[in-house]
């Protein structure tokens, strides 16, 4: 028997990834899933653009199924947007061969949110408590991996995030807990120059 579809997450097909394909765009679903329903006038104060923009983007997110029109709190001068999924995933291999221009694009505007959200918390290290200074990490490793090691990789990350609270508006949680972004990144580099000493085969 095959389970139901997670409503709460969406995986992206080429309409949907075109739609996406945005840094404003982007970062609008990202704010309604962490802080709730809004309205484009707030919303674009947090992002530093003008409302008529902010609108435009929702308008076109509603239209590709991303966001919706929160009837319950709106008025007639005042729209209120939330957001339809929690989870974005782009699941589809081929979409980069047939959609290439949209994906980098797509993808660029997930880094530059990211980079967003690190640039975020430096600025606030010197405000954030002494207790909690020493969970912020910056840190690479590079690790040589075959496809099923790299594949091994990512699946046994999500198990370690599965453990552990999502962080849902109004979901209950500790007092004491706070937003914690863990940001993981899986890149195979191919093409680089041989290490200097490598014995031939």
């Amino acid at each position: 028997m095959t389970p139901p579809p997670d409503e709460s997450v969406i995986v992206l097909d080429a309409k949907g990834l075109r739609a996406l394909a945005h840094p404003v765009r982007v970062q609008l679903v990202d704010l309604l899933r962490k802080h709730g329903p809004s309205t484009a006038t707030r919303l674009a104060e947090r992002l530093g653009v003008n409302s008529g923009t902010a609108s435009y983007h929702l308008r076109r997110l509603g239209a590709a199924g991303f966001v919706e029109e929160d009837t319950e709190r709106g008025n007639a001068r005042e729209r209120w947007w939330r957001s339809v999924h929690r989870v974005t995933r782009l699941n589809d291999v081929d979409l980069a061969d047939r959609e290439p221009e949209a994906v980098l694009a797509y993808l660029q505007s997930i880094a530059a949110l990211y980079n967003l959200r690190i640039q975020q918390g430096l600025n606030e290290l010197h405000t954030t408590p002494r207790e909690w200074r020493h969970v912020f990490d910056l840190s690479s490793r590079t690790l040589r991996l075959t496809l099923e090691e790299a594949g091994r990789l990512r699946e046994e990350l999500g198990a370690v995030l599965d453990r552990y609270r999502d962080d849902v508006p109004a979901q209950e949680a500790p007092d004491d807990a706070v937003r914690v972004y863990l940001m993981t990144e899986v890149i195979p580099e191919f093409g680089e120059p041989e290490p200097e000493g490598r014995a031939e085969r």
